[in-house]
């Protein structure tokens, strides 16, 4: 049966390359990603998805299924088709929407045997204002037992872990005067913003080792000989734990208003997007691992050992899921660089496409078909959760 699924993406590569470059030479920004939401939609639908476009108030964001008899898991495979700001398609978004397209249209055309629903989901902005929270706000992914993805990547492998991430932009308010003249009307905003980088520096002798606290200024204006009255930084703070990182928040709060007590100013917290760290599925993983050398896969390699934060992980917090990231790009090589973009409309490009729609294809059969792995994946997820939250 895999090979008929693997033979079936084979078939479909023409389309599938084609809608990959078509992305890549038409690259948007997050939120307005129409003509790939188009493209992407239009195939589904013409391939028997029935599709709902504009969900959960994005207009770029889809939702597509295709059910077989009654019962059955419910597969999720997600895409993002978002490009960077003045780069285009550096991160290999393009790939992803037609590669998870070739497995679901490949296991609707052949898999006849037993009952499943496929759900493709669209997310527009995983860049900037991260789509899939806004869909989890809206109890979208709520019908799927299990997430899956694909990425480009220098190797083919999968991630254990990702970083919880909490970002903060706090604004300090005070009161400005002449620093010569009449210093002691003033009440410095500046002085409170460095007064909390310090107490960054601080706090680190006092957190778990992967809990990581990044910050900078966004805006101090006026000359150097008056005092401040407004200062704004940003600050950005992750852990592998989101439960973990909770408690750090509640301290770096604490911080912040003990910084605007010592400056004598007031301030304010606004906080952005909050990621969750995804729930390790090992046998998820494997499963995947296991496919990606049945199809071929170049450059396969243990899981990636640093890891950053993404809204697919807040999928990943809900239900079981895991992305196979597909070599197409040389060992070593960092996203959101030119080497990506070079490789955007290359073999290997067009190559890891395929090997992803088959790979995910491949683990959408042994899901459907294999209840007893089937639960035990949902089962290792719930016992992790509770370990990893």
């Amino acid at each position: 049966m895999k090979t008929k699924l693997f033979n079936e993406v084979n078939i479909l590569n023409k389309d599938l390359h084609a809608m990959a470059d078509y992305i890549f030479d038409n690259p948007e920004l997050g939120n307005v990603e129409f003509k790939a939401a188009k493209l992407l939609t239009d195939y589904l639908e013409a391939n028997g998805f029935e599709v709902e476009r504009g969900i959960a108030n994005l207009e770029t964001a889809f939702r597509a299924t295709y059910k077989y008899g009654e019962g059955g898991p419910s597969i999720g495979l997600l895409c993002e088709y978002d490009a960077l700001e003045k780069l285009g398609h550096a991160c290999g978004h393009h790939m992803q929407g037609p590669a998870i397209l070739g497995a679901a249209v490949a296991v609707k055309n052949i898999m006849k045997d037993k009952p499943y629903t496929l759900v493709v989901y669209g997310t527009p902005a995983e860049e900037t204002t991260h789509g899939k929270l806004r869909m989890i706000e809206q109890n979208y992914f709520n019908d799927i037992d299990i997430a899956l993805m694909m990425h480009g990547s220098p190797t083919t492998t999968t991630d254990v872990k990702s970083l919880a991430m909490s970002n903060f932009v706090v604004t300090f308010n005070g009161k400005k005067a002449h620093a010569a003249l009449m210093p002691e009307e003033g009440r410095s905003a500046l002085d409170a913003l460095l007064l909390s980088f310090n107490g960054i520096e601080f706090l680190r002798e006092h957190v778990r080792d992967d809990v990581r606290m990044m910050y900078t200024i966004l805006e101090t204006p006026g000359p150097a000989n008056v005092v401040p009255d407004r200062a704004i930084g940003k600050f950005s703070l992750r852990s592998y734990s989101r439960a973990a990182l909770n408690e750090v928040v509640d301290r770096f709060k604490k911080l912040i208003e003990g910084a605007s007590l010592m400056a004598d100013v007031s301030y304010h917290i606004h906080a952005e997007d909050s990621l969750d760290n995804k729930i390790p599925v090992l046998k998820l993983n494997e499963l995947l691992m296991k496919n990606a050398e049945l199809t071929g896969a170049p450059r396969l390699s243990p899981p990636r050992e640093k890891t950053g934060s993404s809204d697919f992980s807040n999928v990943m917090y809900l239900v079981p899921g895991s992305c196979i990231r597909v070599a197409f790009v040389e060992v070593g090589t960092s996203s959101h660089s030119d080497e990506y973009i070079q490789a955007g409309k290359s073999e290997a490009a067009h190559n890891a496409v395929t090997y992803a729609a088959q790979i995910l294809a491949g683990v959408t059969y042994d899901l459907i078909t294999d209840e007893k792995r089937f639960e035990e994946i949902k089962e290792e997820f719930k016992t992790n959760k509770a370990i990893h939250k």
